[in-house]
């Protein structure tokens, strides 16, 4: 069954992969900062509402967005720290508890984090609490959700196309690609999964 679907961070490195391989089986309405269509700031919540009633009613939402602060702990103040709090981890909350509202019976909301939840890195410590906290959100969401909505997020590694970037942040990690990581997303919207975190490391 075709579904109408919500990617909000579309324009990135990781969202463009989702949108394409979403595509081949549903209709995606991109959503980002940039787009010209269907602009967004998870930030600000009339913003996130203002899209929510622009597209109408959903089948999946998606956020493949979220910044988060790198830098060396000796170093980090509680505002930098509070950029990660308020960005990737309250932005996708925020659309998550919004956007329930807006989602068809057994509809499915999708969040991501990264590897970094288990695996810390040096200079990580703001990725590595930011993505824990999405996914306990996520854990207990899924057990209130109503009327068969289901909720999952996705956990991938650094991805390949972001090494030169971030690389130096993963010795030794394996990267993956976005086109790989993107079938987890798939497997959140077309499976039956809800309340689990997707690997792709």
């Amino acid at each position: 069954m075709k579904k109408k679907i919500l990617l909000v961070g579309a324009s990135g490195t990781l969202g463009k992969a989702v949108a394409a391989h979403l595509r081949q089986r549903h209709e995606v309405i991109s959503a980002s900062r940039s787009d010209a269509a269907h602009p967004v700031d998870l930030g600000d919540e009339q913003s996130v509402s203002a899209l929510l009633q622009a597209v109408g009613p959903l089948d999946a939402i998606v956020s493949t967005t979220g910044n988060v602060h790198f830098g060396p702990l000796t170093q980090m103040t509680a505002a930098q720290f509070n950029q990660g709090l308020q960005d990737k981890l309250l932005g996708q909350v925020r659309l998550a508890l919004l956007g329930q509202h807006h989602l068809n019976e057994g509809g499915s909301i999708t969040l991501t984090t990264g590897i970094l939840t288990e695996q810390p890195i040096a200079q990580g410590a703001n990725a590595t609490a930011v993505n824990a906290a999405v996914e306990g959100f996520v854990r207990a969401a899924a057990l209130e959700l109503p009327r068969g909505l289901r909720i999952n997020v996705v956990s991938p590694s650094v991805l390949v196309e972001a090494l030169d970037a971030y690389g130096d942040f993963f010795p030794g990690f394996e990267p993956v690609s976005a086109a790989r990581a993107a079938l987890a997303y798939q497997r959140s919207i077309d499976g039956i999964a809800n309340g689990q975190v997707f690997k792709v490391w």
